[in-house]
């Protein structure tokens, strides 16, 4: 059995992209092709494992959130594990990190296959999220605040970019990683939003103070990834995230969603808390690892 690694085009191969992704990992929103194009950009790279011709895998090379490492993906359809292939998924993908200067590399593992196989080159847990999830049902609309109104981004776009400057900047440094995210304007309008009807801001005296919504996901439309949730510290204590949330469920009832979900950090206990009170339920564990690059392979 022969593994070819080559990089992604065509739509098509963006289309086979997605469906190993669904395959291997079928309770996260997968990015659409469009978006997938969106997010080409230099040092960025996509590519797909064949075995005779069959796309059994697919791959990712990224900088990390932070900027500070080389963020590798290799995913491999179940049916084709222990075949060698997600080896040489890994080996490409490392071995571009390394071109692109990053001396360590991140992954995310959601199982005990997954972790082995990462810890095999010497990848080693670094944090964890879980996964917390609520099903929708009857959900009625928070009664309207009164320092403060609700209002979609859909009926005030402006909103958003300036939520990035009032809410983002300040508040993505309180995220529990060990070094801050580095979140530009660009990437703000391009990949924490992806329908404006489904994302909600909070202002008071026409400044925005906080932010929550949803993430619709077009191959699983009864489903849907709870956005970015922050607010502003001055603002805190006072009810804002969780009326923010209370009206994304009743969005998302009124639009046929029938379960959210979320990851949140380990140390990010206050959210923890405000999702257990609003019902949520735990889900799934992932690992983050990293390794130095590079690898052992």
């Amino acid at each position: 059995m022969t593994t070819t690694i080559r990089t992604a085009i065509t739509d098509a191969d963006y289309e086979a992209w997605r469906a190993v992704r669904i395959a291997v990992l079928p309770y996260e929103r997968c990015p659409s092709v469009a978006e997938m194009r969106d997010l080409d950009r230099p040092g960025r790279l996509t590519v797909l494992a064949e075995v005779d011709g069959e796309v059994v895998g697919s791959g990712l090379a990224d900088r990390s959130g932070d900027g500070e490492r080389a963020s590798l993906m290799p995913r491999v359809h179940p049916d084709f594990r222990r075949r060698g292939v997600g080896t040489a998924l890994l080996r490409v993908l490392a071995e571009h990190g390394v071109a692109q200067g990053f001396d360590m590399a991140g992954t995310s593992v959601d199982d005990d296959e997954a972790r082995l196989f990462a810890e095999r080159f010497g990848f080693k847990e670094a944090n964890r999220e879980v996964e917390q999830v609520r099903q929708i049902g009857d959900e009625p609309w928070p009664a309207p605040p009164t320092e403060y109104e609700i209002v979609s981004v859909a009926e005030r776009p402006e909103l958003w970019t300036a939520a990035y400057h009032q809410v983002a900047v300040p508040t993505i440094p309180d995220m529990d990683h060990s070094v801050a995210l580095k979140v530009s304007a660009e990437e703000w309008e391009k990949e924490w939003i992806n329908d404006p009807a489904a994302m909600f801001v909070a202002v008071a005296d026409g400044q925005p103070i906080g932010v929550a919504g949803l993430r619709l996901d077009s191959d699983r439309p009864e489903r849907a990834e709870v956005g970015y949730t922050a607010v502003r510290r001055e603002w805190r204590g006072k009810s804002v995230a969780s009326t923010l949330k209370r009206t994304s469920m009743a969005w998302a009832a009124e639009h046929g969603i029938t379960e959210i979900y979320t990851w949140t950090q380990r140390g990010n206990e206050s959210m923890r808390r405000l999702n257990e009170h609003l019902g949520f339920t735990y889900g799934i564990v992932s690992l983050t690892m990293r390794a130095p690059l590079p690898l052992p392979i």
